[in-house]
């Protein structure tokens, strides 16, 4: 264990007060590939970047075409929670843990046990008919071809936000008040680069501001400790 990670492990160890704020890196190593690695979605090959295909203009004018990229690249219905998803669901059965916030919609970290789960950009489990709002699993989008149906007419709509698309305020919300009141604020496997999501770091004012990433972020010089290893191996070892 490295002193870092073992600092980690003291601060979660005295904290009765922690929120989660976690990104793509959070599910890489279940198996879902993230957008901003060297193997991420943006760094394959399309006819669009996945950012103009994950767009509502792209889903309203070229919905056959969106639907071919999402059963594809984000329906990944058979992965599975990792030690991170599965070291925070412990941490909230234990009471130390109040929240997760996350932008993923892969549903993992509900799949781990975790219960209070703040889903910033919406879950590829939920979907439903624009025109009469009747809701569909997900294994029926997969499973479908071309732009899926409802049986009154309508377009299915995964109920995930798009670029173009606001965050739910609800949701946003209450995400700002856990991080308010927490005590210490772990990010972990983000960029910090995605707003207004990324922005929900400035209404922490704790001195346990953790972020666990692969790579650097902007926020670094913020945090009182950083790691710069797979969180999912960072989570292992608390």
């Amino acid at each position: 264990m490295t002193e870092a990670v073992a600092k980690l492990k003291e601060w979660v160890d005295g904290s009765q007060n922690i929120v989660f704020f976690g990104g793509a890196g959070v599910s890489t190593e279940s198996g879902i590939p993230d957008f901003r690695s060297v193997d991420g979605l943006y760094n394959q090959k399309y006819a669009w970047p996945p950012e103009t295909i994950l767009s509502h203009t792209f889903f309203v004018r070229q919905t056959p075409e969106f639907y071919r990229f999402y059963r594809d690249k984000m329906l990944c219905l058979d992965a599975k929670p990792n030690a991170a998803h599965l070291k925070l669901a412990e941490l909230e059965k234990a009471g130390k843990l109040r929240a997760v916030i996350t932008q993923n919609i892969d549903g993992l970290h509900q799949a781990a046990g975790s219960q209070e789960v703040l889903e910033l950009h919406g879950s590829v489990h939920r979907n439903f008919c624009m025109r009469c709002h009747r809701s569909f699993p997900p294994e029926e989008i997969l499973n479908s071809t071309g732009v899926p149906t409802c049986p009154c007419g309508g377009t299915i709509k995964p109920d995930v936000v798009l670029y173009e698309e606001s965050l739910d305020n609800h949701t946003l919300r209450k995400s700002v008040e856990y991080i308010a009141h927490a005590d210490m604020l772990i990010i972990g496997g983000t960029s910090l680069a995605v707003y207004p999501a990324a922005g929900l770091i400035d209404y922490y004012t704790g001195s346990k501001l953790v972020l666990i990433n692969k790579d650097a972020t902007p926020a670094d010089r913020r945090a009182d400790l950083v790691i710069h290893e797979p969180i999912g191996q960072v989570f292992a070892q608390i």
